[in-house]
Order: C-alpha cells, then structure tokens, then sequence
C-alpha cells in the first residue's frame, strides 16, 4: 500500500536516484524532476501528497519554485539545502517549507520527517481538537483553518504554529519552545522562529506593531489573544 504519492525535485542524479530508491522501499510512490520551471508547474497541476525540493535546480531554484507554488498548494514540502547554509533555511521557512534536510541528506531522516509530517497533515493527532476563539476557527482533527468564515490556506507548518500559540492562548510561548514543538532544527532559532511567526501573522491580516492575534512579548517569546 503506498504511503502517497511524492514529487523529488534534485538535478544530481546520483542523489536522485539513492533518495528515489529508498522513498520507494519506504513505501512512497515518487515521481522525480530536475529542473525549476517544470517542478513549479507539475506541483500545482499534479498536487502530490509531498514535495522533496533542492534548492540549486536549473531553470529556477528551489527557493523560486517555492515562492510561485505556495499560495496554491497546501501539501508538505521539504526543502533539501546544504549543511550550513542558514540563509536558504530562513528564507525556505519564510516562504512556507514545512521542513528542511541538510546534505549530504539522510534518507531515513528525509523519510521519518515525511512520515511525520503527513500524519499531521492527515489528521493523526488522538482525540477530536477544536478552537473558536472570536471570528477564528481551528479545527485540529481536519486540519483546517477558518476566518471570518474563509478557509485559511495554511502550509502544514503554518498550522502547527498556529494551532500551538491559539491553544496556549493568554501564555507566552518562548522562541525555544516553538522550535522544539516544531522539531525546527535551525541552529539559529531566533530568527527562523521569528520569520515564521512573521508569515503567520500576515496569514491573519494582524499588523506586527499593532497586534490583534499575535503580540511579541519582548525578550520572552509571543503571545496569542483572541482578535476581533
């Protein structure tokens, strides 16, 4: 029984094709591409279950791809960067990664964090879940998300911050702790959690210097309130 259909966007070949092999020993069904521009078209006609992406891609990178294919694909996506390289880990989560693998990347890491993250994305989180907090609904179970009666469209991260700070409402969350919630596995955690809370924030319409829904607590974390 396949575990979903998934997208692996790498050029290298021999990567490609070890990464390939074992997402489908592991019980994947994997489509490859190796170049940009076409990954950035087959991921929004195709819709698959997840997306493996490289950032250095031909036609444009990994980064672009991301950049064009969020506002319209909701799936999982894990980017692939090079060890070290922060920037691309900062702006991947900015622009809506659910999660990234260092290379020389792992195979059974790259599984487990796909695992992983379908289940959350399909709704495997134990007893039904669900908050109204004013003119915001989240529905855990689903995974779905609601403002003023629009769905919101959220990446799978996305929900799991907000879905983390809405149910601790009234607490502050440290930056720590949003990373560990998150296996976010970014060194420098300040920043990536700060970049993320950013883009939930535009996510509901809240102005940073005038919150409504998520007001920075200075020097200790963020805090969640019920908005309008």
């Amino acid at each position: 029984m396949s575990l979903g259909r998934l997208l692996l966007v790498e050029d290298d070949q021999r990567l490609a094709d070890l990464l390939g092999d074992y997402l489908e020993q592991a019980g994947f069904f994997v489509d490859r591409e190796d170049n940009g521009l076409r990954a950035s078209r087959r991921i929004v006609t195709e819709h698959p279950d997840a997306v493996v992406l490289d950032v250095g891609l031909p036609g444009i990178d990994g980064l672009e791809v991301l950049r064009r294919v969020r506002s319209d694909y909701s799936g999982i996506i894990v980017m692939l960067t090079a060890r070290g390289d922060e920037l691309d880990q900062v702006l991947g989560l900015e622009l809506g990664a659910d999660a990234y693998v260092t290379k020389p990347a792992s195979p059974r890491v790259l599984v487990a964090r796909i695992k992983a993250l379908l289940r959350r994305a399909q709704g495997d989180w134990g007893d039904p879940e669900r908050l109204e907090l004013g003119s915001l609904v989240i529905d855990r179970t689903r995974h779905q998300a609601s403002l003023n009666n629009e769905p919101m469209n959220l990446s799978s991260r996305e929900f799991e911050l907000l879905w983390l700070l809405a149910s601790k409402t009234g607490k502050v969350i440290s930056r720590e702790q949003i990373q560990d919630a998150l296996d976010q596995e970014l060194e420098s955690s300040g920043r990536a959690v700060d970049m993320m809370v950013s883009r939930l924030r535009s996510r509901l319409g809240d102005d940073p210097h005038n919150p409504v829904w998520i007001r920075t607590v200075r020097g200790r974390g963020y805090v969640f309130q019920v908005g309008v």
